[in-house]
């Protein structure tokens, strides 16, 4: 399912592509302790990687720009995205060894990640300005803050009119104000709204209050996941008397592993925008889209396709303007 850039895309996702290398353990071992644990299982992951595929999957034109390392990681990487429909000219080899997340699971399932960003640190704004034409050709471009804080700062600047940009604030760093005011949607869950806001915000625990104070920040429009609590949409300007908050009611599943499914959400969220829909009711279907991932185990072999997502969830309805809408926003999962 190769796509030719003159077509363009509905979705490029600039981002992290790393190996997810994991061990099932007992317990964490202490300082100078060895424990045994289960065979090493090595997966797709990445926050770049993870939406892009789950893009594709749905059935969204979907291209990634990234770098991997020339090594069997990358090949592994590369081999993933093509696997999932991913246009993968724009992923860059070389510079440095593919990322890698050491990754630990216990038997409560918690788990304890260490990430060599590897390439993805190498992912440079001088690569932004080489995938112009990538760049050009996209309804959609999406981001997250496993690469550069400069290299998206670079494709901030270099955005088309008309091309709307959402940004996935994970791993949530302080944002400047040209890449803020770029957000259309400022995509958090509950951790990187309050990192965000910073620790004088006096927001208190109403979600309402986080996303009003979000926007003041100066993104056009925000999305919060509040994991089985559904997601909170605001857009507008709060100055101009906008900013009202949208509920996103949740979908009722049985949670299996919620790896990727914040990914997921922000997939289906691009995806949707990319097709002209309003901001309530792409997230409406990203939260569905969330809701069957985490029935699945693993991160990107448990994205589905648009056919599932209608076929698995028939979850209560709500209200959003006036509008019945039934949703699931789930972002209660790890790194990857």
């Amino acid at each position: 399912m190769q796509h030719n850039h003159d077509t363009g895309h509905d979705l490029l996702v600039v981002g992290s592509a790393n190996a997810d290398l994991v061990v099932g353990v007992q317990r964490r071992p202490g300082p100078g302790e060895t424990v045994l644990g289960t065979d090493l299982a090595v997966h797709p992951g990445g926050k770049g990687a993870n939406q892009a595929a789950a893009a594709a999957r749905l059935g969204a034109r979907t291209a990634l720009l990234a770098r991997v390392g020339d090594d069997p990681y990358g090949r592994l990487l590369v081999d993933a995205q093509r696997t999932a429909g991913v246009d993968t000219a724009g992923v860059l080899v070389g510079a440095a060894p593919t990322g890698v997340a050491l990754i630990t699971v216990d038997p409560s399932g918690d788990n304890s990640i260490v990430v060599a960003p590897g390439a993805n640190a190498r992912l440079v704004p001088e690569d932004v300005a080489a995938a112009d034409g990538l760049l050009g050709g996209a309804r959609v471009v999406s981001a997250q803050l496993e690469i550069p804080l400069e290299t998206v700062a670079e494709v901030v600047r270099r955005l088309r009119p008309g091309t709307r940009f959402a940004l996935n604030a994970s791993p949530p760093v302080p944002l400047p104000a040209a890449v803020l005011a770029a957000c259309d949607p400022l995509i958090v869950n509950e951790h990187e709204a309050r990192v965000l806001l910073g620790p004088q915000a006096d927001v208190g625990d109403d979600p309402g209050a986080w996303a009003r104070a979000l926007l003041a920040l100066g993104p056009r429009s925000v999305v919060i996941t509040l994991g089985a609590d559904g997601a909170l949409v605001a857009e507008g300007s709060v100055r101009s008397g906008g900013g009202t908050p949208v509920r996103v009611p949740s979908v009722p599943v049985t949670a299996v592993d919620t790896t990727g499914a914040g990914d997921a959400f922000a997939a289906a969220l691009a995806w949707r925008l990319s097709a002209g829909e309003d901001l309530p009711t792409a997230a409406v279907f990203a939260a569905r889209v969330g809701a069957v991932t985490v029935t699945r185990p693993g991160a990107q072999e448990s994205f589905p396709t648009a056919a599932e997502v209608s076929g698995a969830v028939d979850g209560p309805v709500g209200q959003v303007d006036g509008q019945s809408v039934d949703g699931q926003s789930e972002d209660r999962g790890g790194h990857t």
